[in-house]
């Protein structure tokens, strides 16, 4: 019995999603999506704002690249990184209401 359309798509949305999990487990690229859902970022000042190395930014960039969740724009010499989606932006706020819901309910981490 073979796959339908639905399960194809249904397929495809689960090999996605890991890969943004993967993506977001990463608190440097955590800060990086939040400094971006505020604003366009230039590279020297997202590297700044960051604290990293431009070797270290670009590791990240191209992890969040990939997944879908940022792009890149060049203007002059100059490079600009955005959010791919205001929906990245929802899904982050999301997961940090989450977060200081299960801190106001005293949850501890199971580490």
């Amino acid at each position: 019995m073979g796959k339908t359309s639905r399960q194809y798509l249904e397929n495809e949305i689960f090999e996605r999603q890991v890969l943004i999990c993967k993506a977001f487990a990463n608190s440097t690229r955590l800060r990086m999506l939040d400094l971006l859902g505020r604003r366009d970022w230039s590279s020297a000042d997202l590297q700044k704002a960051l604290g990293v190395s431009k070797a270290n930014l670009s590791q990240h960039v191209m992890v969040l690249k990939s997944a879908g969740v940022i792009v890149r724009r060049r203007e002059g010499r100059e490079v600009f990184f955005s959010l791919a989606m205001p929906e990245v932006k929802k899904a982050c706020q999301l997961i940090q209401h989450v977060l200081r819901a299960q801190i106001r309910n005293g949850q501890r981490l199971a580490i």
